[in-house]
C-alpha cells in the first residue's frame, strides 16, 4: 500500500496532467471531462488518485461536479493563484478592471433588465443610501451589493461571477478611494441616475452614469 507521501505525489501528477489539458485547450471552459474510468486510463493513474485530484480541483473552483451529469471545467486557471494576482493590483488597476466589467454590464442591464431586477436594484439603492456618509465598512458593503445587482441585471452569468469573484479586490480599492479626502468623490445621485437609465432602457446613459461613479 503506498505511503501518504507517495499518494500525495501521485495526486500532484494527476493535478498537473489535468491542468495541462485545460491549459492547452484539450478541455476548454465548460467542457465535460471523460468519465472517471476513461480519465484514469488516459492519465495512466488509478481511479482513486483521479477521484482525489478531481476533489481538490472542485474545492479550488477549477472543476464543477454536477450530480448525475458529470464533471465540467469551471475555470481555466486556479482561482487561488488568480486571487494572489488581484491582491497585488494597485487601486488604479482595480478601478480599470472594475470599469470594464461594470460599464458594459450597465449597458446590458438597460437592455435586459426585468421588473424583478428593477425592484431589487431600487431596494439595494435605498439600503445603500441609508448608509451613505455613515460607517465606511457598512456603506461599502451595501454599495457593492447594489453594483452586484446592476451586474446581475445584465443576465450574463459570466459577468456576474467575475464581479462576485472580484468583489474583495474592489472592496480594498473602495476603502482607499472613499476614505481618501484628497480624491474627488462622485455624487450619490449618480447611483439614482444609473437606476433611472436602466429602468428606461437607455444603455448609453447607464454606461455614462456608471463610468462617472468610477472616478
Amino acid at each position: 500500500m503506498p505511503s501518504p507521501l507517495q499518494k500525495r505525489s501521485l495526486v500532484d501528477i494527476a493535478l498537473e496532467q489535468i491542468h495541462l489539458r485545460i491549459d492547452d485547450g484539450t478541455w476548454p471552459l465548460g467542457q465535460r471531462l471523460p468519465p472517471e474510468p476513461e480519465l484514469a486510463e488516459s492519465l495512466g493513474i488509478s481511479r482513486n488518485t483521479v477521484r482525489e485530484a478531481v476533489r481538490v480541483l472542485t474545492f479550488s473552483g477549477v472543476l464543477e461536479v454536477r450530480q448525475g451529469d458529470g464533471t465540467y471545467v469551471r475555470a481555466c486557471a486556479n482561482p487561488l493563484d488568480t486571487m494572489l494576482v488581484l491582491a497585488r493590483s494597485s487601486v488604479e488597476q482595480a478601478l480599470e478592471a472594475r470599469g470594464i466589467i461594470e460599464v458594459e454590464a450597465s449597458r446590458l442591464a438597460a437592455e435586459r433588465r426585468s421588473e424583478a431586477d428593477l425592484a431589487a436594484l431600487r431596494e439595494a439603492l435605498e439600503a445603500s443610501a441609508v448608509h451613505h456618509g455613515g460607517v465606511l465598512d457598512e456603506y461599502i458593503a451595501h454599495d457593492l451589493a447594489f453594483h452586484q445587482r446592476v451586474v446581475d441585471s445584465a443576465h450574463n452569468p459570466v459577468l456576474s461571477e467575475l464581479y462576485r469573484y472580484f468583489s474583495q479586490v474592489i472592496r480594498a480599492g473602495l476603502e482607499r478611494t472613499i476614505g481618501d479626502p484628497s480624491r474627488p468623490q462622485p455624487s450619490f445621485e449618480l447611483h439614482r441616475e444609473l437606476v433611472d437609465a436602466i429602468a428606461r432602457g437607455d444603455a448609453d446613459a447607464a454606461a455614462k452614469a456608471n463610468r462617472a461613479l468610477l472616478i
